[in-house]
């Protein structure tokens, strides 16, 4: 069997392939369904929060959220008393963007895992998010020691 860190590198670079090329359908960009995905779930926000839910650089996140607010997804305002960020919250034709994001994602998962067990779905679930929490502290303490 491939080792795990192969494993999952080309697992996630076919699944990232896959997804990007049907989000280009409706017309959104790499990075955007992410962006549409924490706003829907979670509502509007700053440029810091987004970046971080998403693995994505703060500078990253800002020129897609330029390319987002050109296209009428969302919408970045002042917060009276916080000069400093700029909060985004979605359009309603960034609502519907999501939406349709959110069914991808959806059906997309329903097609890659039809061969498992919905209780192997939900043990590789629980493994992914576990493996996940364990790099994220692997992280900070290189950070702290940086």
């Amino acid at each position: 069997m491939e080792s795990l860190h192969y494993l999952l590198m080309k697992t996630n670079a076919l699944f990232h392939k896959r997804i990007v090329n049907r989000m280009g359908r409706i017309g959104l960009t790499p990075g955007q369904p992410k962006v549409l995905e924490y706003l829907r779930l979670y509502g509007e926000a700053d440029q810091k929060t987004i970046a971080a839910y998403c693995e994505i650089e703060p500078a990253t996140v800002g020129s897609i959220l330029l390319r987002m607010e050109d296209a009428g997804l969302i919408l970045r305002r002042q917060k009276a008393g916080n000069r400093r960020s700029l909060y985004v919250s979605l359009t309603d034709k960034g609502r519907e963007a999501a939406d349709r994001a959110e069914e991808i994602f959806r059906q997309f998962e329903a097609d890659v895992t039809r061969g498992l067990a919905p209780e192997q779905v939900q043990t590789l679930q629980q493994l992914l998010s576990t493996l996940y929490d364990c790099l994220q502290a692997e992280t900070k303490k290189e950070r702290e020691l940086s």
